[in-house]
Formats: structure tokens, C-alpha cells, sequence
């Protein structure tokens, strides 16, 4: 892309309504724009990071074996009535009458909807197990929403549900999740811990928040700092597997890690000094395993091979696919502006020309910004007229991993400057060497 073809609206002040660096840079950059409280809409720039994180999440979704589909945003009353849940779930939620004085609600969580449709299509045990899931906005009416897209009203969410027919069943289900959401999130860049949490409204006895550490996180949390040096990497998992996975899931979930809400002080003090932390942390998902909540009052049951009926074993299983925007912005930032992660990242290169007009400088950039489409990347190539300084501060501030800078004193003697957004390190290399160390880098990241 262009930069003279884009539109950027990037702004040189800091927003005065902006309290968090996410929220900040995220106006600044010209990634979103209020349209109410709690309430955006996604800018050219910010909808790129938004439908990357949206590709992972799908990505490793499927690689878990689960299936997407799409639910609808209004949901009717009476569904959460049968699950006792309408009275229930306070003013979070936005309840709607429509024109024929239907009761309607904007939905914040979809149990009741996916167990009305697994009742009515599904009636066996050979049909199981079945892990149904979607991404699709949701929206719940928090009472003081701030903090940009890290507490928003309108969100994007990853929401996930299994259906088995006995508790064992279920309990791999929810650990195929716990280990899908930490491959998820490496691939984001991130260390998202699994903390032992509060089931909340949804309900149930096992769930585990995912936590990402930072000043700003809305929770108090109490961990072993042994477990943010544990990795999935590049392990090969068999979903397949019980107890392979069981087994990563007890790799990652043995060192204490806990919320304030479930906070065990005596536990906690088990754990040697050295490695016992108190911070703060950003909520990025949330699994639960609710066994038959949902299923015995909504009739959700099938045949077993014996004859008989039994209600089915459910979880639900969410990621914040919007709010892990600000949550890696707060992870991953300077005081120029973002630090893309590789994985996510809105371009993979930003191209500066430092002379624009310059017949030689035009040539190499127009070269390298071809070359770079045709190993499958995107570049956005700033062919503006503003001054050098103007255009290395933009390109700080939208946090593109690598830049490639072309000017006319360097192509006299052949190279070009690749610059790594994250260390401020540069190297000259021939222009067709940086766009081959680009793409080795990011075939890493695939």
C-alpha cells in the first residue's frame, strides 16, 4: 500500500481523553475513533491488526478441531429465560422490545443460543464430541467503560462451546482449549499466563482466566515468575492425545498463578520468595468447563450406547479478539509509539524514501515494494513529500516490525537500511537482500 493512497489519520498530540498507553497510541496511530462511549469504529490501519489476531484465532481453532459457524448478535428472550439466566445477568445487558413487543436481547455470551441449536440437531452419542464456535461482535453495557478497547461496551470475542456425553470427555475439551489459546497467544507475541479464576455468570467449577502482565491490567495477580518462561514453541501437539494434552496443560498450570479473586495466601507462600510476584494483569480469555448448567435446563440431551438419555457436558471458551489489541499494544511499546509483534502486525515492512522525486530513489522503492508483494508480503511504502524525520516518527508510531529506508547516498554505493522496529538496530544490505531477510523472518512466524 502507498501511504499517499491510504488513509492514515494519524494525529501529533496526545488525545486529552486517552489514560492508557494503549488507548493513546491507538487514537494517535489513527487505528479507531469514538463514536459513543465504549463504542468505536475500526480505522483502516487498526482493522488490519484486527482481522490478523481474528486469522490466528481461527487458525488455531481448527488445527484444535473445532468448528466455526455464526450466530446472530440479537438473541430472543425467551432462551435466556430457560436457562434462568435473563433476570440473572443484571444491566450488562442491553435488553431490546421490538415491534411486535418481543423480548430481545443484544447478546453479551452465547450458551443459551448454541444449546438451542445442538438440541435440535443433535440426538446421539456417535455425534459427540462436537466443539462448535464463532467470532462476532457482543456487547455489554458496562456501567463506566474506559481504557479505549481494553473496556469497551461493543467488542469483537472468540466464543467456543463443547458438547460430550461424560464428564472425562469434557475435561479434554477444555484442555484442548487451554492449549489452542496458548499457542494462539504466542503466535500474538505474548505470554498469557493461565490463572485460576472466578466462573463469573457463566457458571461452573473449572475455568482459568488468561492473563497478560501489565501496570495497567484490571486484576491483582499473585504468580510464580517461573511460569512466564514457559513455552509451547514449535512442539508438535496431538489434540488427539488425552494425555499429551493433559499433560501441557499441567506443564503450564502446576506454578502458582491465580487472580485476587481466587487468591490462596498460605499457597502462595509455599512459593520461594525469590520467585513470588504480585502485579497487575490484562484479561485476554477466559475457559470453563460447566458440566450440564445449561444442558438440563434447556433439555440439551442424547442416547448413550446403552439406551439411555443423558443431558450432555458442556464449556465455553473465549478470547477477546479486540481487546488483545490494546493488550499487546501495553506489551509491546516504546515512547515513540507501538512494537508490532511480527504475528500481527498491519504491514510487514514499512519502505521510506528519503528523497521522493529522485528518479534513482523512486526506482529502488518502487523495485523493492514489487518484490516484496511477490514473496506474498505487504509493505506499506511511504511515497510522500513530507521530510525524513516526519516519516521515521510516523512509522515509529504504527509500530511496523522492520523498515527498509532508501536514499540517494546509499544506493551509490548499493545498499539500502534495514532497521528492526523493536531493537532501533540497522544494517545496509543490497536492496534485494533486506526484502529476502524480510521474508526469512517472517516465514519463522507462519
Amino acid at each position: 500500500m502507498r501511504l499517499s493512497r491510504y488513509f492514515l489519520p494519524v494525529l501529533k498530540e496526545n488525545p486529552a481523553e486517552a489514560q492508557i498507553v494503549s488507548h493513546r497510541y491507538m487514537l494517535r496511530a489513527g487505528m479507531i475513533k469514538q463514536q459513543a462511549a465504549g463504542i468505536y469504529s475500526w480505522l483502516p490501519l487498526g482493522y488490519r491488526v484486527l482481522k490478523r489476531i481474528e486469522q490466528i484465532v481461527h487458525e488455531e481453532q481448527v488445527r484444535a478441531g473445532h468448528i466455526p459457524l455464526l450466530m446472530p448478535t440479537l438473541q430472543p428472550a425467551d432462551l435466556w429465560r430457560e436457562s434462568g439466566r435473563y433476570d440473572d445477568y443484571g444491566q450488562e445487558m442491553l435488553r431490546i422490545r421490538d415491534r411486535h413487543e418481543r423480548d430481545m436481547l443484544y447478546g453479551p455470551t452465547n450458551e443459551e443460543m448454541i444449546t438451542d441449536i445442538f438440541r435440535a440437531h443433535v440426538g446421539s452419542y456417535k455425534d459427540l464430541p462436537l466443539t462448535l464456535y464463532h467470532i462476532q461482535w457482543k456487547f455489554r453495557d458496562e456501567v463506566r467503560p474506559r481504557f479505549g478497547v481494553m473496556r469497551g461496551r461493543e467488542f469483537l470475542m472468540k466464543d467456543g462451546y463443547n458438547f460430550d456425553v461424560d464428564r472425562d470427555s469434557a475435561l479434554h475439551a477444555y484442555n484442548r482449549h487451554m492449549v489452542s489459546y496458548l499457542r494462539s497467544y504466542e503466535r500474538m507475541g505474548l505470554t498469557a499466563i493461565p490463572m485460576r479464576a472466578a466462573s463469573g455468570p457463566i457458571g461452573g467449577d473449572n475455568t482459568h482466566e488468561f492473563l497478560v502482565l501489565a501496570s495497567t491490567g484490571e486484576s491483582e495477580v499473585f504468580y510464580d515468575d517461573r511460569v512466564t518462561a514457559l513455552k509451547l514453541g514449535s512442539r508438535d501437539i496431538d489434540y488427539d492425545d488425552r494425555d499429551g494434552v493433559a499433560k501441557v496443560c499441567e506443564e503450564f498450570t502446576t506454578l502458582y498463578a491465580r487472580t485476587d479473586e481466587t487468591h490462596d495466601a498460605a499457597v502462595f507462600d509455599g512459593v520461594p520468595e525469590a520467585h513470588r510476584k504480585v502485579g497487575r494483569g490484562i484479561e485476554v480469555g477466559q475457559i470453563f468447563y460447566f458440566g450440564t448448567k445449561y444442558s438440563e435446563s434447556m433439555g440439551a440431551t442424547v442416547v448413550t450406547n446403552d439406551g439411555s438419555r443423558v443431558p450432555v457436558e458442556m464449556g465455553s471458551h473465549g478470547i477477546g479478539v479486540s481487546r488483545l489489541l490494546g493488550a499487546i499494544i501495553e506489551a509491546s511499546h516504546d515512547d515513540k509509539g507501538i512494537i508490532w509483534p511480527e504475528g500481527v502486525t498491519p504491514f510487514h515492512v514499512g519502505i521510506v524514501n528519503l528523497k521522493q522525486g529522485d528518479a534513482e530513489a523512486d526506482a529502488a522503492c518502487n523495485a523493492i515494494y514489487k518484490l516484496v508483494a511477490a514473496l506474498g508480503l505487504e509493505a506499506l511504502y511511504d511515497d510522500t513529500e513530507a521530510r525524513a524525520g516526519e516519516k521515521f516518527a510516523k512509522m515509529d508510531l504504527i509500530g511496523l516490525p522492520w523498515r527498509i529506508t532508501v536514499g540517494p547516498r546509499g544506493l551509490k554505493n548499493g545498499v539500502v537500511e534495514l532497521t528492526s522496529r523493536r531493537t532501533g538496530e540497522s544494517v545496509e544490505l543490497p536492496p534485494e537482500e533486506a526484502v529476502a531477510k524480510i521474508a526469512e523472518i517472517y516465514a519463522a512466524h507462519r
